[in-house]
């Protein structure tokens, strides 16, 4: 397959399968690009092309060796990416792979890096059991956690006096967003009184609002809805069709896709927090995403386009530090190797090779000029300022 990402083949050095050379540095990106997730795959594939170059000068070269991607649709199925990483391990001999997009599709692929003994990269899948219970030492995370999602927003919305129910869909993705977020949120005041899971094409959430509305309308103080979501369905304006204000509650959620943020237009002054937006960071590796995105696709880097490009440099810096693509080099290389991302600093932690990273707590403007709803930066939550907790059991 080719990717068409409006780059020419020398800058970004794409090789289609098959025709690399056996000297080549061969990286295999697996991602969920048929589905309702496919928006997100296709940012993490421009995004990664981009870190390639970037951290290459252009080259796309490292170590003396060019580097090929060889990218592969898991459709979102766990069993067809869990087959995809072992033929892009053993068939196509790749040094190390990136992906998925999906969490219940990442699982699946964690036991086929252990198997082969090869480094994967998992971006931009979010579950915390990937680098928790079901993590081993080949995983190495650039993409946040449910954790740091939770952490974040739990910093944002949670205070004394506040009431918090959740929604969210009840698969890895959700049920470990709400259980980082409950985690989170005990120590800042704030009371979790309801917890909502639904499907994850669910479309008409009349009957899910109303388990919430029962279970909150008579606490007395603030009452908040905190809505954790992945896909092309956006829940915030279904809710607000079903008019939570009339029991004084109001509706809160991290950030997302620009296209998503659309729905947000209607929520002027509602907080959270958010993994990235491309006005909030200021560093020199944002300002030339931010510029090159826009020279050649006429819109601004999106919330995906980052994760891939922070694992396209962390997987040249780690051979450039290793000096090798051995995966026992590598795995020595990566732990507590710092990077920098469009997001600023990155560091992946040695116990559990999760990428520590800033969190951005933001405010929703609304410009008229402006398609989406704009996030306006409250405060950068730095690494330091987030007690992300260690899941695994090594």
């Amino acid at each position: 397959m080719r990717i068409s990402l409006g780059l020419t083949a020398a800058a970004v050095g794409l090789v289609l399968a098959g025709g690399a050379a056996a000297q080549d540095i061969k990286l295999g990106l697996i991602y969920g690009k048929t589905g309702p997730l496919e928006a997100y795959a296709k940012q993490t594939e421009a995004g990664l092309m981009l870190g390639l170059e970037y951290a290459t000068g252009g080259t796309m070269m490292v170590n003396g060796r060019k580097i090929t991607v060889i990218a592969k649709d898991d459709q979102l199925k766990p069993e067809l990416a869990k087959t995809l990483l072992a033929e892009a391990y053993g068939d196509d001999k790749v040094d190390l792979a990136i992906g998925t997009t999906s969490s219940a599709a990442a699982l699946a692929m964690l036991p086929v890096a252990e198997e082969y003994k090869k480094v994967l990269i998992v971006e931009p899948a979010v579950a915390d059991s990937i680098t928790g219970d079901k993590w081993n030492r080949y995983i190495f995370r650039t993409g946040r956690n449910s954790s740091q999602d939770a952490i974040s927003n739990a910093v944002a919305i949670g205070k004394p006096g506040v009431h918090i129910a959740t929604l969210a869909q009840d698969y890895a993705f959700g049920r470990d967003g709400v259980a980082a977020f409950k985690s989170a949120l005990a120590g800042t005041g704030a009371n979790l009184v309801f917890e909502e899971y639904a499907p994850q094409n669910q479309t008409d959430f009349t009957a899910s609002a109303q388990r919430i509305f029962d279970a909150m309308k008579d606490k007395q103080g603030r009452k908040i809805v905190w809505v954790i979501w992945a896909g092309a369905v956006n829940p915030l304006a279904k809710m607000q069709d079903l008019n939570p204000g009339r029991f004084g509650i109001e509706l809160s959620t991290g950030g997302n896709i620009l296209p998503a943020l659309e729905a947000y237009k209607p929520f002027p002054g509602m907080e959270g927090a958010t993994y990235y937006y491309y006005e909030i960071p200021k560093n020199p590796v944002n300002d030339w995403l931010v510029a090159e995105h826009m020279k050649r696709f006429k819109e601004p880097p999106d919330f995906f386009t980052a994760g891939g490009m922070a694992a396209g440099i962390a997987a040249v810096s780690a051979l450039k530090k290793a000096g090798s693509s051995d995966a026992e080099k590598l795995i020595t290389a990566m732990e507590g190797m710092e990077f920098d991302t469009p997001k600023g600093k990155m560091v992946f932690r040695k116990e559990d090779h999760q990428a520590l990273q800033s969190m951005y707590h933001f405010k929703v403007k609304v410009d008229p000029n402006v398609k989406w709803a704009v996030l306006e930066s409250v405060r950068e939550l730095r690494i330091e300022d987030m007690k992300v907790p260690i899941l695994n059991k090594r």
